[in-house]
């Protein structure tokens, strides 16, 4: 089998002071069982989603659930352990409490070479935030999360040391289900902008998407360089009924995505067009689906030359042209010319 080039890469291996990509999430603790029964539906649990619950909650929770495995997570955190996992240089910025679950997120990243940017939460901000995550039968995931001291990332916890030696900057979502974080976005956005680092978005959650359509959509369309997501989320985000549809709002805006099809059958279109990656022969069933504007020429006849390292892609500088290096509420004018993304398909 045949697996068509990717039509995106980092123009060059990090250096040694260089990190391939910074991640900003909830920072927090899975805990997470094997669910035969169904316990989650008698918790009042949708199934396959994540459901937020308060402090008052945990031990209801944790006491319902079998035997569980518990270990750092959190969306991006995750993401950052795959990256450190393969080999990639990595930094996470997030914040925990000094309890217990504080100290076992931390080791288990620093322990993977991650460099951690860690705030630690003042009295009255919550414990370390800990999600329960139910596995059914299905390899379906529900979870029950406490965002607790994660989601109490303030302006004053970010620093911009590890976004200034990054190629990527990578956000969570999840982040914006409580003011003092969202604000903590808007600063890293803008140092991610003042150190030429890409920005990476991660939709989370289709009732995530819901909740912050319109703080997603004006943060798609002025500063993100990757949006990742699943069909449900873009075609939420979008509030259209099919993936073309979405796609062809992305292709307007100069977005690169990567979605993920579940259990759908792969298909591959040349740039311009869609690019859908053949399904992995295992039981995994992601099959996911990048999308991106390229260059009139036909893609292949694109040269396969790596882009030169004094030079970013065309795609992440024209994402700079189109923000105003301050991303936040207002009004904006984004000219047709200026939402272009010619992609380089290597």
């Amino acid at each position: 089998m045949t697996i068509p080039p990717t039509p995106v890469s980092l123009r060059v291996k990090p250096g040694p002071s260089r990190l391939a990509v910074t991640g900003i999430g909830n920072a927090m603790l899975d805990i997470i069982s094997q669910d035969s029964n169904e316990v989650y539906a008698t918790l009042g649990l949708v199934k396959s989603s994540m459901t937020l619950i308060g402090e008052d909650q945990l031990n209801r929770f944790y006491n319902a659930m079998g035997p569980t495995i518990q270990m750092s997570g959190g969306s991006v955190a995750n993401s950052i352990a795959g990256v450190a996992a393969l080999g990639g240089t990595c930094g996470y910025i997030g914040k925990v409490a000094d309890d217990e679950f504080g100290e076992r997120f931390t080791h288990d990243l620093r322990s993977m070479g991650v460099e951690l940017d860690l705030a630690i939460a003042h009295d009255g901000e919550g414990v370390t935030g800990r999600c329960h995550v139910f596995i059914t039968d299905d390899a379906q995931r529900t979870m029950a999360t406490y965002l607790g001291a994660s989601n109490q990332l303030r302006v004053s916890d970010i620093k911009e040391g590890l976004i200034a030696r990054s190629e990527i900057t990578y956000v969570e979502g999840y982040l914006f289900d409580l003011p003092p974080a969202k604000d903590a976005i808007r600063k890293v956005v803008n140092f991610a902008h003042e150190h030429d680092s890409m920005v990476a978005l991660s939709l989370s959650d289709m009732f995530c998407v819901d909740r912050h359509r319109r703080d997603f959509l004006e943060l798609v369309t002025h500063d993100v360089d990757v949006l990742l997501a699943n069909q449900d989320e873009i075609l939420s985000l979008f509030q259209v009924p099919s993936l073309e549809r979405a796609f062809d709002s992305l292709e307007e805006i100069g977005v690169l995505a990567v979605v993920t099809r579940g259990r759908s059958g792969p298909t591959s279109r040349r740039c311009p067009g869609s690019s859908r990656c053949p399904r992995p022969r295992s039981t995994t069933s992601s099959t996911r689906t990048a999308r991106a504007t390229c260059s009139p020429r036909d893609s292949s006849t694109a040269s396969r030359s790596e882009p030169t390292p004094s030079r970013r892609p065309n795609w992440a500088r024209s994402a700079r042209a189109r923000s105003s290096r301050t991303w936040g509420p207002g009004p904006r004018t984004i000219s047709k010319s200026s939402r272009s993304r010619p992609v380089s398909c290597s």
